[in-house]
């Protein structure tokens, strides 16, 4: 029988332990986010600027690909707009995250009027906790909102920060699951 191909070979062990050691880092790096959000927030809105950016690229590469010159048309406009937004977020962080923080306001409103309507959709089970995540979604939303461009400077990086943490809390527990159930097989 080949060792690579049962659950307990060494390779899952070692994979492990590089797994606690990226939940580590996600949960030291969500600290840090946490205590310089402005600094966090910047970095996200360059990121998402790249992001734009390659997007824009990938679209005038797919218009090479086209068929018609509507569609070739279309793909390049679009990467344009991509870029054009993209390169105003690289160039203009600060202005560019005032803009992702009202947008962030937006976006966690209606995913917070969503999660109350889903709630109705699912079984009276988990119900409570459904409509409770979108009515503290909503008032996140409304915190961000009222504050604004305040906000600004905490919300963004706060938010990843938090969302870096659990990432990592999850993936540490996971993976210390995994090393359990491997120093005791069954």
């Amino acid at each position: 029988m080949n060792v690579a191909s049962t659950d307990y070979s060494p390779t899952p062990r070692k994979s492990i332990s590089w797994s606690v050691a990226l939940s580590l880092f996600f949960i030291l790096a969500g600290l840090i986010a946490i205590l310089l959000p402005p600094i966090m927030g910047l970095g996200v809105t360059v990121y998402i600027g790249w992001l734009l950016i390659v997007s824009g690229l990938a679209h005038f590469v797919f218009a090479w690909k086209s068929h018609s010159a509507g569609a070739v048309l279309w793909e390049v406009l679009v990467g344009f707009v991509y870029v054009f937004a993209g390169g105003y977020l690289i160039l203009h962080p600060l202005a560019g995250l005032l803009s992702l923080t009202l947008l962030l306001a937006v976006y966690l409103c209606i995913e917070g009027i969503f999660e109350i309507i889903l709630s109705f959709q699912i079984a009276r089970s988990g119900r409570l906790w459904m409509i409770f995540e979108g009515i503290v979604t909503i008032i996140v939303a409304v915190m961000i909102w009222q504050t604004w461009p305040f906000s600004t400077i905490w919300a963004i990086g706060t938010l990843v920060g938090i969302s870096m943490i659990f990432s990592g809390i999850s993936r540490l527990m996971f993976s210390l699951g995994r090393h359990r159930a491997f120093a005791n097989p069954v």
